[in-house]
């Protein structure tokens, strides 16, 4: 079901080419009602900088790698997200900016990964990003990064745009889109390769590595995979059990399991045999980012 997924919004075949045509007056009127509230928002000033990094599409497109690169060039920056999959509900600081204050559970997958990577960084979870940016200037942060915010229309801030490639243009339900570059809204578009680049770095590696992962997209790893003797994919900020792990490295007769980053800090724990992908992200010198930063 997760790969129908992908390909009915990335790369959609003939068929689903057809359904996606058919679904088109649902897009329309979404697109409708979400470019209506951006023009009836009122925009806050924070009195902080703020800047959100994200995509205009459902999925992956890497702004965790990039938000984590923005936020280390500062010494005292906060970091804000829903904290999409977590088991709590509510504003939770996870990370003062001197110690890691909850676990996994409480934090989700994506707010550990920052956490754990900037531990000079205050990590926010809170489904109120106001909420968030208040605490936020309480614990005297210098700047605020918003994870996946562009939707946050009435937050005064830098927003900040992967471009990702889809044939798939409409709207949901018909596409990816989740919604549009507003004429009026100023965005920095940046892209892979032109204003960033990947670095990869795999640790513990074995002989036989069975890929698992519960990532959005995860054929983005393709290009960066070392030799596997398989993949098995969940969905995206999916818990892992650890018996169903043990089961796979049995069934597979594989080495070790060969996880990414935000796999590997709700498993680490586990006391398995990991292997580890770690997607980093170098900022180009000539991007585009760093004239507006």
């Amino acid at each position: 079901m997760i790969a129908w997924i992908e390909r009915y919004f990335y790369a959609p075949t003939l068929l689903q080419k057809l359904l996606s045509w058919l679904l088109s007056p649902l897009s329309f009127l979404y697109c409708l009602i979400m470019k209506i509230r951006f023009m009836s928002i009122k925009v806050h000033d924070f009195s902080i900088p703020i800047i959100s990094v994200g995509n205009l599409t459902v999925g992956g497109s890497g702004k965790t790698p990039l938000v984590t690169a923005l936020a280390s060039k500062y010494k005292k920056p906060a970091i804000i997200l829903r904290g999409y999959g977590r088991k709590s509900k509510g504003l939770h600081v996870i990370s003062d900016g001197k110690n890691i204050l909850k676990d996994v559970l409480i934090s989700g997958d994506e707010a550990m990964i920052y956490a754990e990577k900037l531990p000079e960084c205050i990590v926010i979870v809170s489904e109120k990003r106001e909420e968030g940016i208040q605490k936020a200037k309480e614990m005297l942060a210098e700047i605020v990064f918003l994870d996946d915010g562009y939707s946050k229309h009435q937050i005064q801030k830098l927003d900040i745009v992967i471009d990702v490639v889809t044939s798939n243009n409409f709207c949901l339900p018909s596409g990816p889109y989740r919604e549009r570059h507003w004429k009026g809204k100023k965005v920095l578009h940046v892209s892979e390769g032109k204003d960033f680049t990947r670095e990869v770095k795999l640790k513990d590696a074995t002989e036989k590595m069975l890929l698992v992962t519960a990532i959005a997209r995860p054929e983005r790893l393709d290009a960066f995979l070392p030799k596997v003797i398989g993949k098995k994919y969940f969905p995206d900020h999916y818990y892992f059990q650890k018996e169903e792990l043990e089961k796979l490295l049995h069934v597979s007769k594989a080495d070790s399991l060969l996880v990414t980053y935000k796999d590997y800090v709700k498993i680490k724990d586990f006391n398995l045999p990991l292997s580890l992908l770690d997607l980093e992200v170098q900022i180009n010198n000539n991007s585009a980012i760093y004239k507006n930063n």
